[in-house]
């Protein structure tokens, strides 16, 4: 029937019905089934270009061969009509099982809520110190320029006090740059012996990247007593690293500088994630470092009306972030702040 029908090819009308009617039935899609109608319904279409045959039959032929066609348009837009309902029954048959609920299944609540990787990292640090006989104390995180660099033996030349690395806030104030700040207000206030640790956000123009960011958050402890020495800075600070790190966690303390300590040190790890083998995370070395201490500078206690002819201090700090990554094998700093639900219950 393809193309313009001759009179000999409206004989093969009841063919044409029976192949209209395959093919309906084998349409498995709305878009097979629009295809047939076009092919035998369209302008253009098997019928379409039979009636337009009709101009080159015999005239006494024309009524019965209308009649037929007719018959056959009919024909074919039942069985086009009927497969469109069967597909649509279809359908929504097969929606009714993809949205099937049991309502036998117990209910789904909403999801729990939970702390803070952070939050939870820096009160299991804390609960550690507090194990050993450490008191938690607080302090404000808006602190006089005064108590946060000059009671810390930071004179007004001294480079941590650049304006480019604190921030500022006018009339003497400053945003805390260390928790270390708390240690003085501690000791002001209180009469050796004395062990305590303080914990809070602390803030510094850095620059934001995978390591360090304008924020964060520091755990910082000391101790003061008589007889209070190097030895028993490092017995503490170890207890720490096996306790958080695992049994098996190596240790070192290398010699460093800070204005408020002497001698100062900074204590390393063996690298949790290579194993002390060497990667980027150590920088080959296997070792990477966790955290800085010192025995008080004589000075910082006579700031604090403490004698250091009679008295001797430890002191020490720690970012609970870098603890964080290291502990979840977290490669950027600022996942923990973006707020990305997939990246905190991950962890």
């Amino acid at each position: 029937m393809a193309g313009q029908l001759s009179v000999e090819d409206l004989q093969r009308i009841a063919e044409v019905g029976q192949e209209a009617e395959r093919a309906c039935a084998g349409a498995s899609s709305e878009a097979a089934l629009e295809e047939v109608r076009i092919r035998y319904l369209g302008r253009q279409g098997v019928i379409a270009q039979a009636f337009r045959a009709l101009a080159g039959a015999p005239a006494e032929d024309r009524p019965r061969l209308g009649q037929l066609l007719n018959a056959l348009k009919a024909d074919v837009e039942r069985a086009v009509r009927r497969r469109a309902e069967s597909l649509a029954a279809e359908t929504g048959l097969t929606r009714l099982a993809e949205e099937r609920i049991d309502v036998t299944l117990p209910g789904r609540g909403p999801l729990p809520g939970r702390r803070h990787v952070l939050s939870r990292t820096m009160q299991e640090m804390a609960e550690i110190f507090i194990g050993l006989g450490f008191e938690v104390v607080e302090g404000p995180e808006v602190e006089a320029d005064h108590d946060n660099f000059e009671r810390l033996n930071m004179p007004p030349y001294h480079p941590a006090r650049d304006a480019q690395d604190s921030f500022y806030l006018g009339g003497g104030w400053v945003l805390r740059t260390h928790t270390t700040v708390v240690d003085v207000h501690v000791m002001e206030r209180r009469t050796p012996p004395m062990r305590a640790i303080s914990y809070g956000h602390c803030y510094r123009r850095d620059p934001v990247d995978a390591s360090h960011s304008p924020m964060f958050q520091q755990l910082d402890g000391f101790m003061v007593g008589e007889g209070v020495r190097f030895s028993d800075l490092k017995g503490v600070l170890l207890h720490f690293a096996r306790a958080f790190f695992g049994p098996d966690t190596r240790t070192r303390f290398a010699p460093s500088y800070f204005p408020f300590t002497e001698p100062s040190a900074e204590m390393a790890i063996g690298c949790v994630i290579c194993g002390g083998r060497g990667c980027a995370v150590c920088k080959r070395s296997g070792w990477v470092e966790i955290l800085g201490c010192g025995m008080f500078h004589p000075r910082v206690l006579e700031l604090s009306g403490i004698d250091p002819e009679r008295y001797t201090a430890f002191a020490w700090g720690m970012g609970v972030e870098r603890l964080a990554m290291l502990r979840h094998r977290i490669d950027d700093i600022r996942l923990f702040y973006e707020g990305d639900l997939r990246f905190l219950r991950q962890v």
